[in-house]
């Protein structure tokens, strides 16, 4: 637009939608990442949701379904935060998605209504912490942008282990990644406030940069027309502004607009064709619209748009999903905490509706790849062939052929199609092309390979399930695991005096089927016995407590007494406590047994978890003792720590006891055959603290540690080969907190988390490649002090619960339930329910133990007698999900409206013939109104 030309786009104004029209049952999160929250196909809107600690994506649809509604569906996508997202401009069907787990997902996804694929097809895993940004690139197939926390990384698809380039590290937090609509150019604002361009073929250092921004808060960049770029910001009196930029010369800006004075974000969204620049602010209520121009004034405003909700995201659709007959230039979708605001942008015109207006819709670029991205590695400059929007000129897409089968198959050329019926893509995929023999140079660190053809459909659904379980591994039925805190009225509160400073080796408290018991921070060394059976508030005055006489170290239950209480002390004594039955009336003062032998502190003991009686524990004098609570006295001996110990577990059938040393070290004792271990290999890097349970079966020990850089690491070692180091390890995150595992063997579920964490990560753990197999993970309002689970038999099996545990916070105890998401709920799932162990009832004496005797706790079934398993429920015939349209389209005759009416009105007014209310009234007699 200029002085002298009028634009065809100055009088285009919005109109939001109806709110019959919204997308609702939206619960969209508050999060703190670089994205724009929301990203939408010509088919597919996808979202950040607050589920599952914002690891889950909201799916709806563009258009409604055939009732005239919008279907919302969740979709697990990683074990954090979903920090951005982006649909391939060929594939409307295709999103990628990064997380703050450190992973990039390619995700082929469903009409809403329909099942949605149970994992990705492709994840990328660049090892360098958490990603920020993804962005596919214009021109070539299989091809992203992907940003670190301070580097952007170029990532061809087809060859997954390694990126192309790695671009030169930013020296702060990079905010804002964009490709020049040609991709030859990546375009990056950052928190150092530079604007960098970088050319990612030709160099891995920026070509242009500048310190430009003049304030570090949050920027946003875009390529506009021609060699522009568009920045949003904020100035040095903490305004936003809109700036341009021609990226010859980022030392100074050719146009700036100040859009006032507000916090949040400022999302710009830009049209190449018409140079229309949407702005919304995080936060606000206040949508604008202005118009690009190469020719002074550069940005002028069209449009002022008040809205009813705060925006939580904004994006647009594309071009080819326009109703270009109504004249609409833009489709605008705004996303706020519980629904999804349409905005059309319309220009005015006569005719509109009835006639196509060629003047405002130039052809756009299509859907169809101009080049693989190796071919655009090589050097390649093609561009997107275009389209035209006229609906009567538009491309008819080619349906494949229903008997195709790939010219060659291969492991790794990505995941196959989805049976058609399920309204899934069958189009042979454009996320990656077939590539020649020679491969481009790269600069990534190593050689590359991997997925070197594209996707191609497969001949059937089952060995479409087939490449995707051979590229992926096996999934998870607990993928989808929800943690919740149970009602308050279970909740023990009013906690006092909670002893926060106990070693980083104990758990902080223990529990069991009855009772919880806690150290407090009391003179004395107390310890409070809550009782499971009476939640509430606990009273302002004292009440009973076991005085220990010395501070609590470590404390543990019994598992076959459940008022047997082993407590270690500062003091290097054992003290054995019997709670009475129904809890404490009165303070114990006097244990019931103590037992006397290391040499220095203890911080760790457990108990023996098949032979009653048995107890171990670990001390700063570097030995492990074992102890048999029948005779009170020290019955073994172990050696060959050289360095505190800083875990212990007992294998599952009681013969083995492992543990793991701050020297780096893993060990296995056989304890009734030698003192010394009979195996040992190396353990963690970092020596701040770390934990051991064994898994799978016995065969495998998981060790949580720490690496040389204090990341928090899990480790899986063979437990045959502790020698030959860790089979498999994954990096978590970064805490000072050692992660404290629980394991269930009943569905080899690992449960984790630290004092003092918010999160609960949660992983399903498998004897074979991956091993780690990530769920969705569980956060907690507030930072707890401990996890603590109960026995399997405190599971409630109707709401599909695995896992119960108590969280301890600085005042209360609260249950936590992990349930498993089942839609047949009024069945046993009898898939996630095997026989499980009576771990609660002893197999053997100590004495048979130590004598040689090896035993097995008996198994039952935790099947309700009046419930039936859910492989025995009877098949369903399919459900019609919708009735037919001819329900809907039904049309009544004006007589019949008019009898429906009048019913109605005759309903509402009742039937004349009955008495009015004033008939029952009694009178007055005459003489009464006489003075």
């Amino acid at each position: 637009m200029n002085r002298f030309k009028t634009s065809k786009f100055k009088n285009t104004s919005p109109k939001i939608a109806k709110k019959d029209e919204w997308i609702n049952n939206v619960r969209a999160g508050s999060f703190s990442c670089q994205g724009n929250h929301i990203k939408a196909s010509s088919k597919l809107v996808a979202f950040n949701t607050e589920q599952a600690g914002g690891g889950m994506l909201g799916l709806s649809s563009v258009k409604p379904g055939p009732d005239g509604q919008w279907a919302v569906t969740q979709i697990s996508c990683h074990s954090d935060l979903v920090t951005d997202m982006d649909f391939s401009p060929f594939d409307e069907s295709l999103l990628a998605t990064c997380s703050a787990d450190e992973t990039v997902k390619l995700w082929r996804l469903c009409d809403p209504e329909l099942e949605q694929p149970s994992g990705p097809e492709l994840t990328l895993q660049p090892g360098q912490g958490r990603l920020e940004l993804v962005v596919f690139h214009p021109t070539s197939s299989g091809l992203l942008a992907v940003s670190t926390t301070k580097s952007p990384l170029i990532w061809d698809t087809s060859r997954q282990d390694a990126p192309l380039a790695v671009l030169e590290q930013h020296s702060d937090q990079l905010q804002s990644l964009s490709w020049k609509q040609d991709g030859s150019l990546l375009a990056s604002s950052c928190k150092d406030k530079m604007l960098r361009v970088f050319d990612p073929r030709a160099q891995l250092t920026p070509v242009q940069s500048a310190k430009s921004l003049q304030s570090n808060k949050d920027s946003r960049i875009l390529w506009a027309k021609d060699d522009l770029l568009l920045t949003t910001g904020f100035d040095m009196m903490r305004s936003r502004e809109v700036r341009l930029w021609d990226s010859r010369k980022l030392s100074s800006s050719v146009s700036t607009v100040s859009l006032g004075t507000s916090s949040g974000t400022l999302i710009p969204l830009f049209d190449d064709d018409t140079g229309l620049l949407i702005l919304a602010g995080m936060g606000d209520t206040v949508v604008d619209c202005f118009e690009v121009s190469a020719s002074e004034p550069l940005l002028s405003q069209v449009s002022h748009c008040l809205t009813d909700t705060s925006t939580r995201g904004v994006a647009t659709v594309p071009k080819l999903a326009l109703d270009v007959m109504s004249c609409e230039v833009m489709h605008v979708l705004q996303l706020t905490d519980s629904c999804i605001v349409p905005i059309s942008y319309q220009v005015p015109r006569k005719n509109s509706g009835q006639e196509f207006h060629a003047d405002l819709y130039p052809d756009t670029v299509g859907t169809t790849p101009a080049m693989s991205a190796e071919e655009w590695w090589q050097g390649g400059n093609k561009q997107v062939e275009k389209v035209s929007l006229q609906p009567d000129k538009r491309p008819k897409s080619k349906a494949p052929p229903a008997n195709k089968t790939p010219a060659k198959k291969e492991p790794a050329s990505g995941v196959s199609k989805e049976d058609p019926a399920r309204g899934c893509s069958t189009s042979s995929s454009p996320l990656s092309t077939p590539s020649s023999s020679s491969a481009a140079p790269s600069r990534s660190p190593s050689s590359t390979s991997g997925l070197s053809s594209g996707f191609l459909p497969s001949p059937s659904p089952s060995q479409s399930a087939k490449t995707i379980q051979s590229l992926l591994g096996p999934t998870s039925k607990f993928r989808h695991i929800q943690g919740a805190v149970m009602h308050r009225d279970t909740h023990i509160t009013n906690i006092r005096g909670l002893n926060l400073t106990t070693p980083g080796e104990s758990d902080g408290f223990c529990v069991n089927r009855q009772r919880v018991a806690v150290p407090l921070a009391i003179s004395g060394g107390q310890i409070g016995i809550f009782e499971r059976s009476q939640p509430g508030r606990l009273p302002d005055t004292a009440f009973p407590t076991i005085q220990n006489s010395v501070n609590v170290s470590d404390l543990c239950w019994d598992p076959f007494d459940t008022q047997r209480l082993a407590v270690a002390g500062d003091d290097a004594k054992i003290r054995v406590w019997q709670v009475p039955e129904g809890g404490l009336k009165e303070t114990l003062t006097e244990p019931d047994l103590i037992m006397q032998g290391h040499l220095e502190k203890i911080y760790s003991i457990k108990f023996h978890p098949v032979a009653s009686g048995l107890l171990v524990s670990s001390s700063y004098d570097f030995t492990v003792r074992l102890w048999n609570l029948e005779s009170g006295e020290q019955v073994k001996l172990l050696t060959g720590h050289e360095d505190q110990v800083f875990g212990m577990a007992w294998s599952p059938d009681g013969k083995l006891l492992a543990t793991v040393c701050k020297d780096g070290k893993v060990r296995i004792y056989d304890p009734r055959k030698s003192t010394s271990p009979v195996q040992e290999g190396p353990g963690p890097e970092g020596h701040r603290g770390a934990r051991v349970v064994w898994v799978c079966e016995g065969k495998y020990l998981l060790v949580s540690g720490f690496d040389s850089r204090s990341e928090r690491v899990l480790y899986l070692y063979s437990a045959d080969s502790l020698s030959s180091g860790a089979v498999a390890s994954t990096s978590v995150d970064v805490s000072p907190s050692t992660l404290i595992p629980f394991y269930d063997p009943d569905t080899s579920v690992v449960i984790l988390t630290g004092k003092g964490d918010t999160r609960v990560h949660i992983y399903e753990m498998v004897p074979e490649t991956p091993y780690f197999v990530d769920c969705s993970s569980f956060n907690s309002p507030e930072p707890h002090k401990g996890l603590a689970f109960l026995p399997k038999t405190e599971c409630n099996v109707r709401d599909v619960e695995i896992a119960v545990g108590l969280m301890l916070t600085k005042t209360t105890i609260e249950p936590v339930a992990f349930r498993v998401p089942r839609v047949k709920k009024e069945f046993f799932q009898d898939d996630v329910y095997p026989n499980t162990a009576v771990c609660w009832e002893p197999a053997l004496t100590a004495s048979a133990w130590l004598s040689g005797f090896n035993s097995q706790h008996r198994k039952i079934s935790l099947k309700p007698k009046d419930m039936t398993p859910v492989s025995e429920a009877p098949k369903e015939a399919p459900v019609r999900k919708y009735l037919p349209s001819s329900v809907y389209l039904e049309e009544k005759t004006d007589e019949q409206k008019k009898d429906e009416l009048l019913s109605a009105m005759v309903a509402k007014l009742g039937n004349m013939d009955d008495p009015l209310p004033q008939e029952s009234f009694e009178g007055v007699d005459e003489d009464e109104w006489d003075d």
